[in-house]
């Protein structure tokens, strides 16, 4: 499937396809085989630590695919005059699950719960899903981070879902490809929780409303307040500063683009 050229947006470069075409090109890749490819699902939450942690930007430079996952930054696109689609990663795991996995295809899950594991297996029918209990403190655990690679790479897999956070199962993905692993892999985060049914994801009109981080915040207010709260605003700072990069770039170089490449 040819995808439209990627779009430089707050310094990051994305891919803008929806959660079906990103599903749909997933898919393809998983059927044709061959080197080991991931996507990365930049949200509010990345774009911030990003600001912090620049070092962490060739996680994404190195994706096959990179996802706008927040309808917060799709609107701050639009703003821009960009056509930047929500492609949230838990809609793209349920496509797959629903439209394009099959039976007999091997499925790789890195973190989550056993539960969710035998859940997953017996609601879509599949016969070769295989679980990793990912060790904790992966982003700081070199050999941690090696044991899940070692097992995407003794398990030849179709798709590989890493839900282990961010940025640890970005951190995976970039040593797996390098690894010389195999299959098509996404940074998935809760998506699985929530398809497994382990968690409860927010009701469609507040999804549409782009107010899902509400409803989660609701939900797990210890464990969330930080990061919607005292981290998440800080996106209207780093929009704005990037605008102004944009506004002067244009005024030294009229009539060239620089939103897109």
């Amino acid at each position: 499937m040819l995808s439209p050229s990627r779009l430089s947006f707050l310094d990051l470069d994305f891919d803008p396809l929806d959660a079906f075409m990103a599903a749909q090109a997933m898919a393809d890749r998983a059927r044709r085989g061959g080197p080991f490819a991931y996507v990365a699902t930049p949200n509010v939450d990345h774009m911030v630590r990003l600001e912090n942690q620049p070092e962490l930007r060739s996680l994404y430079d190195h994706a096959w695919l990179n996802l706008c996952d927040s309808r917060i930054l799709e609107v701050f696109a639009r703003v821009s005059n960009l056509a930047l689609p929500c492609a949230p990663g838990a809609d793209i795991v349920e496509i797959l699950f629903l439209g394009h996995i099959r039976p007999d295809d091997v499925v790789l899950v890195v973190g989550g719960s056993q539960s969710q594991a035998d859940r997953l297996r017996a609601d879509f029918g599949l016969k070769n899903l295989r679980w990793f209990d990912a060790p904790h403190g992966l982003r700081a655990n070199a050999a941690a981070r090696a044991a899940c690679v070692d097992f995407v790479r003794s398990n030849p897999a179709q798709y590989i879902f890493l839900a282990v956070g961010s940025p640890q199962q970005e951190m995976i993905a970039r040593e797996a490809r390098d690894a010389g692993c195999t299959g098509v892999a996404i940074c998935c985060g809760a998506a699985l929780e929530f398809l497994s049914g382990e968690t409860r994801r927010a009701p469609r009109w507040m999804q549409q409303s782009r107010l899902e981080w509400l409803y989660r915040l609701g939900s797990e207010p210890g464990r969330l307040w930080r990061r919607y709260i005292v981290d998440g605003p800080r996106i209207f700072g780093i929009w704005r500063r990037w605008q102004t990069d944009q506004r002067r770039s244009s005024a030294k170089s009229p009539g060239m683009a620089v939103s897109s490449h």
